[in-house]
């Protein structure tokens, strides 16, 4: 999708790791319009909010307080239905834990599990999610 912007959520609940992410990104080149968030609760009040809005790629980190990355993969999910299956979501995490990634396939919306950190070959690799999604 080239010359157009991509919209990007981060749910992250690292202030520190989402102002690096929004600097890797940048720096990778690709055209995507970024929104943050620290707590996966907001985003998903801002996904009920307004259900019918476009949202590309969802990087989702899966150890959050409040509400963890599958807590909000599973509320969205029962939310939003078919509407939030069509997102496409990257979990990006530090966990190594093998019951994770296997929880993570569960989700059909779930196309990929970055392992921290994010950097810009990775950014620029997602780009192949898109095309995969459609």
């Amino acid at each position: 999708m080239t010359g157009s912007s991509r919209r990007v959520w981060l749910i992250d609940d690292s202030e520190i790791d989402q102002r690096l992410y929004r600097r890797i990104i940048s720096r990778a080149g690709v055209i995507w319009e970024v929104e943050m968030f620290t707590f996966a609760d907001e985003a998903l009040a801002r996904l009920k909010a307004d259900p019918g809005q476009t949202i590309d790629l969802i990087f989702l980190d899966i150890n959050m307080p409040r509400m963890n990355g599958f807590e909000f993969l599973e509320a969205a999910t029962a939310e939003l239905g078919t509407a939030f299956a069509k997102v496409v979501v990257a979990m990006l995490t530090t966990s190594l834990d093998p019951a994770d990634h296997e929880r993570a396939r569960t989700f059909s919306m779930v196309k990929d599990f970055i392992t921290k950190p994010l950097t810009p070959e990775i950014v620029k690799s997602v780009e192949r999610l898109f095309d995969d999604s459609g």
